[in-house]
């Protein structure tokens, strides 16, 4: 997430209550976790195991809650609780913002875009033209949808993002900042749920078709032209490249990369990301072929096991 302005790091230090390691002066220009911050953001890291990742990585402020060496170009923030002085922020600088009416009036519709009755779009969301929004489908704040996107009903586009931190007094939820995108020419099937970023932003690209029943994850990449069967589960901060076909029931876990033009076969499963250009089936996924030889050695194998009594 972009700040409206560019901060001082001054500004954020007294927002916060941090001490600063760096010019007061220096630029902060918006906030994001750390698998997707670009130079000029804000991130935090509160584990020591984390350290050197945050320090090294795009993001040149960094809220973190030992002093350590400031790596050059760089500024720190130093606090007792990182993740809580991140959420401050994402709370001062994207708000909740009640509805006053089932279609806000910040919104930004586009020529011959339909509305039908019981659906909800949200304050600062901008839909394109001649898009379908069916009835009781959610669009929550901030969200952005392209040309001749449909979206079914129970539909539900910019959830908060499923991301707490453990703590002996119980979960402490990291608020959501983020944006959901989708792109021109998008189906999202009924009772679809797409999760906006935590302070990024989940992309679901141009032509992409979705069944219903889907659920995809914070901070998500969805490619080009791709079909999500029925029922599939894809978690946060995954990248599903062009092309790529899920059929139903599928599942994906977080922080992998499925290829362009991979297939996975239904009632699949991976923790691993794969390569594209081949198709995949079983839990864990495998190339089917293989998997399809596994299956037809198992029907052997009650004649083998008789022969040898």
């Amino acid at each position: 997430m972009k700040f409206p302005v560019p901060l001082r790091l001054s500004e954020i230090a007294g927002m916060i209550g941090a001490d600063m390691v760096g010019d007061s002066a220096f630029p902060v220009t918006g906030m994001n976790e750390i698998h997707v911050v670009e130079a000029g953001d804000l991130t935090f890291v509160d584990h020591p195991k984390y350290y050197d990742k945050a320090l090294n990585s795009a993001a040149t402020t960094i809220i973190i809650n030992k002093l350590v060496d400031c790596p050059p170009g760089k500024a720190l923030l130093v606090c007792e609780k990182p993740f809580d002085a991140y959420v401050s922020l994402a709370t001062r600088f994207r708000p909740f913002e009640k509805a006053m009416q089932a279609v806000s009036p910040s919104a930004n519709i586009g020529v011959g875009t339909v509305i039908q009755p019981g659906a909800f779009v949200g304050n600062h969301v901008t839909i394109g033209s001649n898009c379908i929004i069916h009835a009781n489908a959610s669009i929550y704040d901030h969200a952005v949808i392209g040309d001749r996107v449909i979206i079914h009903s129970g539909a539900v586009i910019g959830a908060d993002a499923y991301y707490y931190q453990r703590r002996p007094e119980g979960y402490k939820k990291l608020e959501s900042c983020g944006r959901v995108i989708i792109e021109d020419d998008v189906e999202i099937g009924a009772h679809t749920s797409i999760d906006k970023g935590v302070s990024g932003d989940t992309i679901i690209s141009r032509g992409t078709k979705f069944d219903n029943h889907v659920q995809v994850g914070h901070d998500t990449f969805i490619g080009r032209n791709c079909l999500i069967g029925a029922f599939c589960a894809i978690a946060g901060v995954t990248r599903i490249e062009d092309d790529v076909i899920l059929w139903a029931n599928v599942l994906v876990n977080k922080d992998l990369v499925i290829g362009k033009g991979a297939v996975l076969l239904a009632g699949s499963g991976t923790e691993k990301s794969l390569e594209g250009g081949k198709t995949y089936w079983g839990i864990p996924a495998i190339e089917a072929r293989r998997k399809w030889r596994e299956v037809a050695a198992l029907k052997m194998l009650p004649d083998i096991l008789s022969k040898l009594k």
